[in-house]
């Protein structure tokens, strides 16, 4: 049940913690998606709530609903400005040699009838920016910290495999694939004018315990 997995609310915005394999928009093959469970996060309003951002399927962690049409226009616009703050936390297939740094590369999106579509960079793509910061380090893969500053479809996950050369463990698209994709929103912050800042952190999740991250 969603209503259990909000980390944040007040009267015009809500932050839930959104599960993995569950999609924010009602896919093609019509599985359950978060479109579909709104009605779970109403909170005495008659309005649904509404995403302000998108997280991808396998994605976990802070997604942003706005409470009123207004508060979802504002919120659109302080995405769209760069100043939300996004911290993710992904666990890597290998480790990078520095301890920190940051990814300027362009992504454009690609297709081809055998494979669909994907993201790449490519000079002549958008300009797309991710500071990271290496977490933790066990046996050979490394847990690392990306604060993206602009905000393209897959830009972690492509700057993971093509910035850094090393893709996010379970991706099905950039990497080898697997049972799950380790790749968790870990905390978000929405400033607002003569308001507190909308903020959360999403816990880690068990999948990311299980191969023996963030344990201690």
């Amino acid at each position: 049940m969603l209503h259990n997995r909000v980390l944040f609310i007040d009267g015009e915005a809500m932050i839930i913690d959104k599960p993995a394999g569950l999609p924010v928009d009602r896919p093609r093959d019509r599985s359950q998606s978060l479109e579909d469970m709104l009605d779970q996060l109403t909170f005495g309003f008659q309005r649904l709530p509404l995403p302000v951002h998108r997280l991808d399927r396998d994605t976990s962690g802070c997604l942003l609903l706005a409470r009123n049409p207004k508060a979802h226009k504002r919120f659109g616009q302080a995405f769209e400005a760069g100043t939300v703050v996004k911290r993710y936390l992904a666990i890597l297939d290998g480790e990078p040699a520095e301890d920190s740094g940051t990814i300027d590369l362009p992504l454009i999106k690609v297709s081809t009838e055998e494979t669909g579509w994907r993201m790449t960079g490519d000079a002549k793509g958008k300009p797309a920016r991710t500071r990271w910061e290496v977490v933790e380090r066990i046996q050979g893969r490394a847990m690392l910290a990306f604060f993206p500053e602009t905000g393209r479809t897959h830009q972690i996950r492509v700057h993971a495999a093509e910035g850094l050369g090393l893709p996010i463990v379970g991706d099905p698209v950039y990497g080898k694939g697997g049972p799950a994709v380790m790749l968790h929103a870990a905390e978000l912050t929405v400033p607002r004018e003569g308001k507190p800042d909308v903020h959360a952190e999403a816990p880690l999740p068990l999948r990311f315990g299980n191969i023996g991250f963030g344990r201690g």
